[in-house]
């Protein structure tokens, strides 16, 4: 064994490189800010009820001027001030939102879906009165993303249960969020959706985020989502092949019935990929896991290197597949044969799972995130959260829990792989907090699996990751 602390991968902004992505956005602007090509304004489509619309133009108009730290804190780094969303700083854009822009929620809608007996009714008319308004924004009005706000007691009321509820909705899956954002994939607008609680400027709740870190995690997902850009990207090794990276994850149907596979690919520096949709997959009877057969894993790697070809014109000098629980024989063999036929030589494959193993810090701390236990070659404990030296602390609420990082084809050692894992827990766009636990390839296997599942088999799901985030 051997226990090693791999270093914190920097970011690469506007004009210069940072660990943290909101002290690199504050001080170097965002990466695309060389891009001459680059919109300078976000248009947001708003829709909830008036309450709620009053409530996110005050937001808006917070984020704009920017919101002071958390004043009683010390710790100066994990507490940063937003400071603002604007044309002469950080984001370097223009948020943009008028009546025009702007759907009502009828008030008396709002109450009669509270109202329902059954979940599965509340759900089903809440998604219905939000689609009608999300529609005529996309169609009609020239918006970016839509922001839909949710009163707090509609909110409540998709998500508890009620005595009311049958036997059936509780066996079939109801997630307003992800009906909501299957159902309006076809337009073709990014959604947002925050909750009226947590746009609230006059007071915070006990659970909340403090509100200068609540802007930059909701204006970085603003900015992704309109921009079809990204705020920052990891920093390129020159002298390390070309590579694509590839989660697979698998989710099951809302019955419950059928688990099938998703994959998603991240493929250039400004974070456009492919996400694709694998067919149904069969259990394995002694730990209940989903494995693909030999033909599913060579059909979706082939698929997934298509569009890849079709998209850049040549092939990826190496292959990295990540998939959250471990490689069959079967898989590596379909995989293996979709490589062959490519003719791609350099592969990882690289299960990452959860394990029973725990180390100790010093002090009242956990261990650093980036701490590698190698329990072999092939085979290693990954903190991918942990304590952080930049934030002085640990930024978390429970013990973290660390990865099983288990390589099996590997052309690659076992700490430059979990280098890359730790520089992928920072791709995440969704979050200005630089210690994800997930790389964003399976986070973002995880997330399409949670949509997909409620978009038809005879459409074609949306391709961008803000559609699904």
């Amino acid at each position: 064994m051997k226990l090693s602390m791999l270093p914190e991968p920097l970011l690469e902004f506007g004009t210069g490189t940072h660990i943290c992505p909101r002290t690199g956005i504050e001080h170097m602007g965002v990466y695309d800010k060389r891009d001459e090509l680059r919109r300078t304004e976000l248009r947001i489509g708003i829709v909830g009820r008036g309450e709620g619309i009053d409530l996110l133009d005050e937001w808006l108009e917070k984020c704009r001027d920017g919101i002071e730290r958390k004043t009683e804190s010390k710790l100066l780094n994990l507490f940063r001030g937003f400071g603002g969303i604007n044309l002469d700083y950080g984001f370097l854009t223009r948020l943009i939102n008028s009546p025009q822009y702007t759907r009502t929620i009828k008030k008396s809608d709002i109450t009669g879906v509270v109202k329902l007996s059954s979940r599965a009714e509340r759900v089903t008319r809440a998604v219905e009165l939000y689609y009608e308004q999300i529609r005529f924004l996309a169609e009609n009005r020239s918006v970016d993303v839509i922001v839909c706000v949710v009163p707090n007691e509609m909110f409540d009321s998709v998500t508890a249960a009620a005595s009311g509820d049958t036997p059936e909705d509780n066996e079939i899956e109801h997630n307003f969020r992800r009906i909501l954002k299957a159902k309006c994939m076809h337009l073709g607008t990014p959604l947002q959706l925050v909750r009226e609680r947590t746009i609230t400027t006059s007071k915070q709740a006990s659970d909340q985020q403090d509100p200068a870190t609540r802007a930059w995690n909701f204006c970085t997902a603003l900015y992704y989502k309109g921009n079809r850009t990204i705020p920052w990207r990891l920093v390129e090794d020159n002298a390390k092949l070309r590579s694509c990276y590839i989660g697979v994850g698998f989710y099951k149907s809302r019955d419950g019935e059928t688990v099938s596979s998703s994959l998603a690919q991240v493929f250039d520096e400004f974070g456009h990929g492919i996400i694709l949709r694998g067919t149904p997959v069969s259990i394995d009877k002694k730990n209940r896991h989903p494995y693909l057969s030999e033909d599913q894993a060579y059909e979706l790697l082939r698929d997934a290197l298509d569009e890849y070809d079709r998209a850049l014109e040549h092939m990826p000098a190496r292959i990295v597949i990540h998939k959250s629980s471990h490689f069959r024989d079967s898989e590596r063999a379909g995989f293996l044969r979709a490589l062959d036929e490519k003719g791609i030589r350099s592969k990882d494959f690289v299960s990452i799972t959860d394990t029973d193993i725990r180390l100790f810090g010093d002090k009242d701390y956990p261990p650093k995130r980036g701490t590698l236990l190698s329990v072999s070659e092939s085979e290693g404990v990954l903190y991918t959260r942990g304590m952080v030296d930049f934030y002085k602390t640990y930024p978390g609420m429970y013990v973290p829990n660390p990865l099983r990082i288990t390589a099996y084809e590997q052309d690659s050692s076992l700490e430059a792989l979990c280098e890359e894992i730790l520089g992928l827990t920072k791709m995440n766009w969704n979050n200005t907090q630089l210690d994800g636990r997930l790389p964003i390839t399976l986070e973002c296997a995880r997330k399409i699996g949670d949509i997909m599942k409620y978009v038809s088999a005879t459409e074609k799901p949306q391709v961008s990751y803000s559609y699904y985030m």
